[in-house]
C-alpha cells in the first residue's frame, strides 16, 4: 500500500496488483480498495496493472474536508491523483457510483484513456432522494449517530426495504458500514449533484463501455440504457454474470481487456 496527496492534502491509499497498462478501479457505496480485489487480480491476470484505491474517508484514506461544504470536486482531485500516480495511458473501470464518480472526473479534464462505467446509478431527474438527505447524513455523522447515517443512506439513497436493513444491521459485517458512514455524504451529494449527467459528461471524447448486468435492479438497467442512447458514441454490454448490482470480477476483466488491446 502506498499514498498519494490530493489537492486538500487528503492521503489516498492506493495498492497495485500486476504489471502492464494501468485499470484504476473506482468503487461505489460502502466499498474499500480491498472489496475490488478479485477485479484487480483478473485484470493482472489478462496482463494490466490494477490500481484500487480508498475512496477519501475510507480505509486508509484520510479526510481532510474540515469546514468546508462537501464537494464532488474533492473526489475528483482524488482521483486526478491517483490516475497522475498510475502514469500514462490509463484505463479507468467505476462501479455504481464509482462509475458517476469517473464519468464526471473524466469531463473535468482528468486524462483517462478508456471509461467503463458499471451500472452507474444515474435517476435522470427521476426518483430522486429528498433534497436534504445530504444535509440529514451528515448531521447524523456529526453527532456520532454513524450507524443511523448508514440505514438512512440504504433507505432513501439505495432503496432497501426495511426488513433489508433490519437484516444488515444485524449482521456482523455492520461495524464495518458503520465506520464507512462519512462517505454517505459524499455518494449522495455526487449522486445528488449529477443525478442527470452534464453535457459535459455524456459528450467526453473518450471510448466509454457502458456495463449492465443481466439480472439486476430495474432502475439500473433503466440508467444504463438512457445513459447509453444519451451518449450515442458508447458501447452497452450487458453481462449475464454481474447478477443483482455485483460486477462479476472475470467478465469485467474479459470485457476490459478485449477493449484495451
Amino acid at each position: 500500500m502506498e499514498h498519494v496527496t490530493s489537492t486538500d492534502g487528503t492521503r489516498i491509499a492506493i495498492r497495485e496488483t500486476g504489471s502492464g497498462d494501468a485499470v484504476v478501479i473506482v468503487n461505489g457505496a460502502f466499498s474499500t480498495a480491498r472489496d475490488a480485489e478479485g477485479l484487480a487480480a483478473a485484470l493482472a491476470e489478462r496482463g494490466f496493472r490494477a490500481v484500487t484505491y480508498d475512496r477519501r474517508s475510507r480505509g486508509d484514506s484520510g479526510d481532510e474536508r474540515g469546514a468546508s461544504p462537501v464537494d464532488p470536486v474533492r473526489e475528483v482531485e482524488d482521483l486526478t491523483a491517483v490516475v497522475d500516480a498510475a502514469g500514462v495511458n490509463v484505463a479507468v473501470l467505476g462501479h455504481s457510483s464509482g462509475a458517476v464518480l469517473a464519468l464526471f472526473a473524466a469531463s473535468r479534464g482528468v486524462p483517462v484513456r478508456h471509461l467503463f462505467l458499471s451500472e452507474p446509478p444515474f435517476h435522470f431527474g427521476d426518483g430522486d432522494p429528498a433534497a436534504d438527505l445530504v444535509d440529514r447524513l451528515q448531521s447524523a455523522v456529526d453527532e456520532g449517530r454513524g450507524a443511523d447515517a448508514v440505514t438512512l443512506f440504504q433507505r432513501e439513497a439505495v432503496g432497501l426495504p426495511d426488513e433489508v436493513i433490519e437484516q444488515i444491521r444485524q449482521s456482523p459485517l455492520f461495524e464495518a458500514l458503520v465506520s464507512l458512514a462519512q462517505s454517505t455524504v459524499y455518494d449522495a451529494t455526487l449522486t445528488r449533484d449529477v443525478s442527470t449527467p452534464t453535457p459535459g459528461m455524456v459528450g467526453i471524447g473518450i471510448p466509454v463501455t457502458i456495463l449492465c448486468g443481466e439480472q439486476t435492479f430495474p432502475f439500473l438497467s433503466e440508467a444504463a440504457r438512457r445513459l447509453s442512447e444519451a451518449m450515442p458514441a458508447a458501447e452497452l454490454v450487458v453481462m449475464p454474470e454481474s447478477v443483482m448490482h455485483r460486477l462479476d470480477a472475470d467478465a469485467a476483466a474479459r470485457v476490459t481487456a478485449d477493449r484495451l488491446r
